[in-house]
């Protein structure tokens, strides 16, 4: 069987830092948070590059702070996914060379010579994982406007295709993806362009989120996303961080329930990927180090 590597999405998070009971201490400097992140958990998903596009030097200091089979997740930039972007986020020079575009900017107002610029710089920032070992996919999580649709379906293409083959891991957050019989043809599209499919744990009930469909797309990775099964905070206006909507602490039956699936997926692959999203506090930890305990007690069991 496979190994099944379980982390959360991001080391950083404000609510996470402050309430004192993941890192020993709240002074801590991100290089001695990274460091004791990854004596606990063999797997991060980089959030901060779906922010903004990160540099080279910053991806070799993750590099350099964990230790020999560490992997990073990297979280395609926003603008490629096809999210509104700010444009503070953006190089100086490419802000200066868009003169007075509309804001926010999406990704079909960037004019060509630019998106060859921004998708090389990315390239470059993921580099120093690429040559030290620990780059395992590139994610992208597409927009909840980015439909199953001739235009959707062709901005999935170009995306993977940028990427120049890199292992790239979807997730879509449009129902129709897996709705009105386009779950096949969703899973067919995966294996062609020979990325990996995301299992998403999130709640049910919304255009804006799928279904759990437990397949394997590619023979080297599988990977699940839970984002809680908070329906309340979902699509919460009023939320003033990411960590609002994913309020969700799982409990030990949830956990449980896991168990066999991921089991299933580990003996299709070569490494099954679990990211805990639920990003409130340590509820990620949480869940991540119970999962991990439960997966080693069915394995000796």
């Amino acid at each position: 069987m496979s190994r099944i590597l379980v982390g959360t999405a991001s080391w950083t998070d404000k609510s996470l830092i402050d309430c004192g009971r993941f890192y020993p201490r709240k002074s801590m400097t991100a290089e001695e948070r990274l460091r004791f992140y990854a004596s606990r958990f063999p797997l991060v998903e980089v959030d901060s590059s779906y922010y903004a596009i990160p540099v080279p030097q910053t991806a070799q200091a993750w590099a350099e702070r964990t230790p020999p089979g560490f992997e990073f997740n990297v979280k395609a930039f926003r603008l490629f996914t096809g999210h509104q972007t700010p444009l503070a986020v953006l190089p100086p020079d490419i802000r200066q060379a868009l003169g007075a575009p509309p804001e926010p900017l999406y990704w079909r107002q960037v004019p060509p010579e630019l998106q060859d610029e921004l998708w090389l710089r990315f390239m470059e920032a993921l580099q120093p994982l690429r040559a030290a070992g620990k780059l395992g996919t590139v994610h992208f999580q597409f927009a909840p406007w980015i439909q199953f649709n001739r235009q959707g379906l062709a901005h999935v293409r170009e995306c993977v295709g940028r990427m120049g083959g890199q292992l790239v891991s979807c997730e879509f957050r449009h129902a129709s993806w897996f709705a009105g019989g386009h779950a096949a043809r969703t899973l067919e599209l995966e294996r062609q362009l020979q990325v990996v499919h995301t299992v998403v744990d999130a709640p049910q009930g919304f255009e804006n989120t799928v279904p759990a469909v437990w397949e394997v797309t590619h023979p080297a990775v599988a990977l699940l996303r839970l984002h809680g099964r908070n329906t309340a905070t979902w699509n919460i206006r009023s939320a003033r961080s990411a960590a609002d909507r994913f309020n969700y602490r799982y409990s030990e039956d949830e956990l449980r329930e896991l168990v066999p699936r991921l089991q299933g997926l580990a003996r299709q692959v070569g490494t099954v990927h679990v990211l805990f999203n639920n990003n409130m506090e340590d509820q990620g930890q949480v869940g991540a180090r119970r999962l991990t305990d439960l997966l080693a007690q069915a394995e000796s069991g």
